[in-house]
């Protein structure tokens, strides 16, 4: 069996993983709402990663808690799943850097603007959403109006880094959303973050709860 994330370390949501293929068709056998959905049967067996996305309320927390999303073609279905830790390795996630190839060819000068921000601010930003998805499978997630996602893992916020990442945004022709990851794994929508003068959502993978944005803004 492969060796379990949580062997490594806690899970975090967006972390990515793959699947013993034998415990996935396991899970599928108890899953009849699955049946003829495309893709899935052998997503594992191709290697294909899932995603790990905070829990419901009433889902059993022994289990880890993981995203199938199909791409647009499919029904752009978001599918809930869970699995042991031991039947799932972890997975690096890929750079933006390393994915801007899968990328609209529309996006590259808003990719270059957004790496020369991160290099500036020595941030590693990477991609999820449809960007990742394509970049992971080479199945078709992107679309003339698709969003870019990102997350952005940080020890604390630079100064200016919210301001700079808004007006590169204000000038991108596709929407850039995603998350300021904090060291405590809570994610916050970095626009929020940006623009509150009061308290903003953050999610964990277990919780979410409300966060001051200006002291999160200060240097520590």
């Amino acid at each position: 069996m492969a060796e379990g994330v949580r062997r490594q370390r806690p899970s975090l949501r967006h972390d990515l993983v793959r699947a013993d293929p034998d415990a996935f068709a396991a899970l599928l056998r108890s899953r009849p709402d699955l049946d003829g959905a495309p893709h899935v049967p052998d997503w594992a067996a191709r290697g294909r990663p899932l995603i790990v996305r905070r829990y419901h309320p009433d889902e059993d927390r022994t289990f880890v808690p993981l995203g199938l999303p199909l791409p647009p073609a499919a029904g752009k279905r978001r599918i809930g799943l869970a699995l042991p830790a031991e039947a799932l390795t972890a997975l690096p996630g890929p750079t933006l850097a390393a994915s801007r190839g899968d990328a609209p060819a529309a996006w590259q000068p808003t990719l270059d603007a957004l790496l020369a921000h991160a290099a500036a601010h020595g941030l590693v930003p990477r991609p999820f959403g449809a960007l990742l998805w394509q970049a992971l499978t080479g199945l078709p997630y992107l679309a003339s109006a698709s969003d870019l996602d990102l997350l952005w893992p940080v020890l604390e916020i630079p100064p200016d880094f919210l301001a700079g990442l808004a007006r590169i945004a204000a000038a991108a022709p596709m929407r850039i959303d995603g998350e300021i990851l904090l060291p405590d794994g809570a994610g916050i929508h970095w626009r929020e973050l940006h623009e509150a003068d009061g308290p903003v959502l953050a999610k964990h993978l277990d919780r979410v709860e409300m966060r001051p944005a200006p002291r999160l803004r200060e240097p520590v």
